[in-house]
């Protein structure tokens, strides 16, 4: 009986790490719709450097070698903040890529699972990056164009490997393209919405202050975990993360691209943008240090898209249009500042709200994410 040639060993080393990291770069050379990651930014998501996700849960990382050569990787997540708050025991898997065969992707996937089978687990979830609060899902539709800012991309043949192994979908997540000229046919009855949302509840609108700005992260947060409870999948944010997030994008924010909305009481809803980063992001291949930020920041003037990632309203105010309240604050900046496209990511399929919004209001669905789940007894 023929033996198997691939290899997976759990990453136990400097060297290793490095090889996990990389593997990306050789794994889709030539493709011209891949972005390379934020090394920083990977390092600290794997938890090879300090990142507060990891205070409430623990990670493996793997990779799969054949013939010598580093063949695919994969990370398995238990995520103790997601099983408390979802009373659920699941292990979740991300960080995969691999090579297309499928004796490298089921040991991959397999050594995922027995991970979790040790610590009594028979639920696994993903791809998650390492959660829902973070680059999540496997693109399934919409290969013809690079991601924008902070969205995965993988290869086509990806959703036939997780397929193969037993994996079925769990929930899909939308990506929506929007162009200045939808602007014009706003549907009436929408705009009626908004204009009288703002007379009803006397609403006040301002943008993120770069001066009280760890105020308005705590602003984020409360909201946030306020909106976000029943949508499928969420789980709070942790002060620590908020904050930790906060200052990773504090220099990559533009103010005239968020809106805070407010009434009597205080802050009731919150949107933001960012440019899309990611054709710079290719140009410094990746690495923020020593010049890349610097690179970054001089060319975003040039960037005609931004991607509007989080539009969050306290639950008593979320049918009353206060999504397209906080969107007429940030169209005339956005319009003087050059940018022309949109892309509203993610958005849940059964975040029918929210959809329901965009898609009458002319936005076209462009990309599709999603997420699987696994059982075994």
């Amino acid at each position: 009986m023929p033996t198997s040639s691939v290899t997976v060993r759990p990453v136990s080393n400097r060297r290793e790490r490095k090889l996990f990291l990389n593997f990306p770069w050789k794994h889709y050379h030539g493709d011209p719709n891949w972005i390379p990651p934020l090394r920083q930014n990977q390092e600290e998501l794997v938890n090879y450097k300090k990142h507060p996700f990891y205070d409430n849960a623990e990670i493996t990382t793997f990779l799969a070698w054949k013939d010598g050569q580093v063949c695919g990787r994969v990370a398995a997540i238990t995520d103790h903040a997601h099983n408390k708050y979802h009373k659920e025991n699941l292990g979740m898997f991300g960080f995969f890529e691999s090579i297309n065969d499928r004796e490298v992707s089921d040991a991959l996937l397999n050594a995922c699972k027995e991970c979790f089978r040790e610590q009594g687990i028979q639920d696994m979830r993903g791809p998650l990056n390492p959660s829902m609060n973070y680059e999540c899902g496997l693109l399934t539709d919409g290969f013809d164009s690079p991601p924008t800012f902070q969205m995965t991309y993988n290869h086509s043949y990806y959703q036939s490997l997780i397929e193969g192994f037993g994996f079925e979908k769990s929930q899909d997540m939308y990506a929506f393209y929007g162009h200045v000229d939808m602007l014009s046919g706003l549907d009436e009855k929408m705009q009626f919405v908004a204009d009288e949302a703002v007379r009803r509840f006397d609403l006040k609108l301002r943008g993120v202050s770069r001066k009280n700005f760890a105020e308005d992260v705590r602003t984020f947060l409360n909201i946030y975990n306020q909106a976000l409870p029943g949508q499928w999948g969420f789980v709070p944010l942790s002060d620590t993360e908020a904050a930790h997030a906060g200052a990773a994008i504090k220099h990559l924010l533009i103010p005239e691209l968020t809106s805070i909305a407010e009434d009597e009481t205080g802050p009731v809803g919150i949107v933001f943008g960012l440019l899309d980063y990611n054709p710079l992001i290719r140009k410094i291949n990746g690495k923020l240090f020593p010049f890349g930020f610097l690179r970054i920041l001089m060319g975003r003037k040039k960037i005609k898209r931004v991607r509007l990632i989080s539009t969050n309203v306290l639950p008593k105010y979320q049918r009353w249009g206060l999504g397209l309240v906080l969107m007429s604050r940030i169209i005339p900046p956005a319009m003087a500042y050059g940018i022309t496209e949109a892309e509203f990511s993610w958005v849940l399929e059964s975040n029918k709200l929210s959809r329901g919004t965009l898609e009458r209001g002319g936005a076209q669905l462009t990309k599709t994410y999603r997420i699987f789940d696994y059982h075994w007894d």
